[in-house]
């Protein structure tokens, strides 16, 4: 009994392997705060890449031969994004323009008279149909690139898989989604064509 408590004593007081045992409860914490910092860092990264070659394809857009150019300009931001994000199919992009008579009138809504005061064009109201679509919509903007002297909203939506498969212990999505947007003015290669004609809501 007494030689069990002398190894008793002589354990208690030996203190080899409290820094690995300390390591490990640490470790987890630190590694994870290691990754996350890593992926924020990664998406801010990403974000500015996309910005900037939207913008430089916005530019490119605007030219007279924009519209024809248009998947090629669109696969010049993706060849550029890649390096950065997983190539496709495990990235996704989504491309949209959207073009307006100025650069007031983006991402505002058709004008309606709203004569039963309700906040909606409904009942016969009548509406100026901007963007010749033959209904009311919260945004004026066409599809497309536009006219000459027309101002264009041009976005870029990415999707791609975060660089670490730890966002969902804390319940994120494993897909990482980015979005750029930049409006420019179309070059005055033409006069600009007239929009709208007053309809009335159904």
């Amino acid at each position: 009994m007494r030689n069990f408590l002398t190894k008793y004593r002589a354990l208690k007081r030996d203190d080899a392997g409290a820094a690995l045992v300390e390591f490990a409860l640490v470790a987890p914490v630190l590694i994870l705060l290691i990754m996350g910092m890593l992926d924020l860092g990664h998406r801010i990264y990403a974000t500015a890449i996309l910005q900037g070659s939207v913008q430089k394809a916005a530019r490119d857009a605007s030219l007279d031969d924009g519209s024809a150019n248009a998947s090629s300009i669109d696969d010049r931001v993706k060849e550029l994004m890649l390096p950065v994000v997983q190539p496709e199919p495990v990235s996704d992009f989504e491309f949209t323009r959207k073009n307006y008579s100025d650069f007031s009138d983006v991402a505002q809504p058709e004008d309606f008279t709203d004569n039963n005061g309700d906040g909606e064009c409904n009942n016969g109201e009548p509406y100026d149909d901007v963007n010749g679509n033959d209904s009311w919509d919260a945004d004026r903007g066409a599809t497309g690139q536009g006219n000459a002297k027309d101002a264009v909203l041009y976005t870029v939506k990415v999707t791609y898989p975060r660089l670490f498969p730890m966002a969902e212990l804390i319940g994120l999505s494993q897909d990482e989604v980015i979005q750029a947007s930049t409006v420019v003015r179309n070059q005055p290669f033409g006069e600009q064509s007239d929009r709208g004609g007053i309809k009335n809501c159904s």
